[in-house]
């Protein structure tokens, strides 16, 4: 071999390498002019809009003022001291976002709708409108000698707060902070789906609503962790 002559295989190396290289290049343009065309999935919107949502911890959709009237009665001394209190509150409904998990939001591609599960409600304390307050009491002198007016102020807050709840986790206020968060979580998702250009379909459903015909589509649907990586 001439001792000027050089290797013959880098120039085979590069003779492969080259068209390999362009090809290469071309799949890159042509995966990002899919992408551009294409816009982003709806699975990867769903995973952003599950992150930010989670985010907000705890999210409050629904509120409602309820009144309250309990009466309590105290015996002493052959007396006996009545005591009504009448007391207003207000009950916030909430629904604590970050135990949300990639298994609670599934894709259902052959229908084009996102079904999320979300936890259950919960009832915050009752904030006590204190002007609004009104009591009204019998036998002041029971009242006036011993302390019965404190034990049956004691009774009556602790009544009023518990009937304010038991309201508050009435039926038809329950149905009306059901869909008041339906509509809320499922517009956290529909709005990017949207501005994105896609038609996905949300449907929102809590845990014990998952019977029945919603079983069986929830279960033909797929979990985000299993299609975004």
């Amino acid at each position: 071999m001439n001792e000027f002559s050089l290797p013959k295989w880098p120039m085979r190396l590069g003779v492969w390498l080259i068209p390999a290289l362009l090809l290469l290049g071309i799949w890159w343009a042509l995966d990002g002019f899919r992408t551009w065309r294409d816009g982003p999935s709806p699975e990867t919107i769903a995973s952003a809009s599950l992150t930010g949502i989670r985010e907000q911890n705890r999210l409050s959709a629904f509120a409602a003022n309820y009144a309250a009237v309990v009466t309590s009665e105290q015996q002493r001394f052959g007396l006996s001291a009545k005591k009504t209190l009448i007391m207003q509150g207000l009950v916030r409904y909430e629904v604590d976002l970050s135990k949300l998990s990639d298994q609670d939001v599934r894709w259902d591609a052959t229908t084009g709708i996102l079904r999320i599960k979300i936890p259950a409600i919960e009832t915050a304390p009752p904030q006590i409108d204190l002007k609004s307050i009104q009591e009204y009491g019998e036998n002041g002198i029971l009242r006036t000698f011993t302390n019965v007016d404190d034990v049956l102020d004691q009774a009556n807050r602790d009544k009023g707060i518990a009937e304010l709840m038991r309201q508050a986790n009435g039926p038809i206020p329950m149905r009306l902070a059901r869909d008041a968060f339906k509509r809320a979580v499922a517009n956290n998702f529909q709005f990017p789906l949207r501005a994105a250009g896609l038609d996905a379909k949300v449907q929102v459903y809590f845990a014990d609503e998952l019977g029945g015909n919603v079983t069986t589509r929830w279960d033909e649907s797929t979990p985000l962790s299993e299609i975004v990586k």
